[in-house]
């Protein structure tokens, strides 16, 4: 039913106790009324804490010893929370900075790499020749090599991110401090913000009622921040390139849209500033890190030069030859018959 005062939560509790038999019984029970406030919780002793959503035990233990304590130290000078929230987000990045940058090194060799990739495919063009396919992974695995570069060297750094991205998820909605304090257009950071253009007053199904400005700008700093990145990453002769460009360029960024619509205008607001601030750090480190013609200088002086073999590449050389073995018995059989 349409509710006049547009209330976000209505909450209620029923409790039970079970009464012994005699004159007198003595239940002890404690009752707080008071805000879900983390340390005020906390300092009674009683584990009430554990009622405000931290997330699991590595999460929580983030958002407990590193990012409640950093919120409380930059309260007791700046009043303004945007302000605040724009100054935790700068101490995050450059605390995971080191990750980051591995990350977007190994993206930028990537795509400074993509000419040479583009041979290779053009060599290997068959995909459902097993022994072309092989040679094909053979080729790429030695061009990696050469230049220094790891297919998998962006994706462990960011997987050791996660943790502090939930973190923050949690953080934002439960903070008691954000409730009611204003911002830019936003007249509570702990609830979604919105102006009156885009407040419909009507629900729409999976939007709601409004668009949340910041998820909207958030959305769209992904998009352009996804378009960057995975420009000039990806052959299009590859079957797959497609499909991975459509999701990492236009579904995630919708998605993230409407999961973060009706979320706390300080979460979209951080995950507004961390996009902004990702994309100037990897403009900043292609252009004077992690130059195009560095990795192609370092490949041409490795050219025709043998390369000592990782422990990884001879394995996979091992699994390819097992591979081509087989082929050879199966195709002994298929001879045979």
């Amino acid at each position: 039913q349409d509710d006049p005062e547009r209330s976000l939560m209505a909450c209620s509790a029923k409790m039970r106790a079970e009464l012994g038999q005699g004159d007198k019984v003595t239940v002890p029970l404690e009752f707080y009324f008071g805000p879900n406030d983390y340390k005020v919780l906390k300092s009674y002793g009683q584990k009430y804490e554990k009622i405000i959503p931290l997330g699991g035990w590595l999460v929580g233990w983030v958002t407990k010893y590193a990012i409640i304590p950093m919120f409380d130290f930059f309260s007791r000078f700046i009043g303004n929370f945007g302000l605040i929230i724009l100054l935790m987000t700068l101490v995050i990045k450059i605390v995971v900075f080191p990750l980051t940058y591995k990350s977007y090194a190994s993206s930028a060799k990537m795509s400074a790499l993509k000419p040479e990739l583009d041979k290779i495919n053009a060599k290997y063009p068959h995909n459902d020749n097993q022994q072309e396919m092989l040679k094909k992974q053979q080729a790429t695995m030695a061009l990696y090599k050469r230049a220094g570069v790891s297919p998998m060297g962006g994706c462990l750094p960011m997987l050791l991110q996660l943790p502090i991205l939930w973190a923050m998820f949690r953080f934002f909605p439960a903070s008691i401090e954000l409730r009611q304090q204003s911002f830019l257009w936003a007249d509570d950071l702990s609830a979604y913000d919105t102006i009156p253009l885009l407040d419909f007053g009507t629900r729409i199904p999976l939007l709601g009622d409004h668009i949340s400005l910041f998820a909207l700008l958030m959305a769209v700093s992904m998009f352009f921040y996804s378009k960057i990145t995975t420009q000039g990453q990806m052959s299009s002769n590859d079957p797959n390139t497609a499909t991975m460009r459509f999701m990492s360029v236009w579904m995630m960024p919708i998605m993230m849209f409407f999961i973060c619509n009706s979320l706390s205008a300080g979460l979209t607001y951080y995950y507004l500033l961390s996009n902004l601030i990702t994309m100037l750090e990897t403009w900043i480190i292609k252009k004077f890190f992690v130059r195009p013609e560095d990795v192609l200088a370092k490949l041409k002086a490795t050219e025709n030069k043998p390369m000592p073999k990782s422990k990884w590449q001879q394995r996979l050389e091992e699994a390819q030859k097992m591979q081509r073995q087989m082929m050879q018995e199966q195709e002994k059989k298929a001879r045979r018959r």
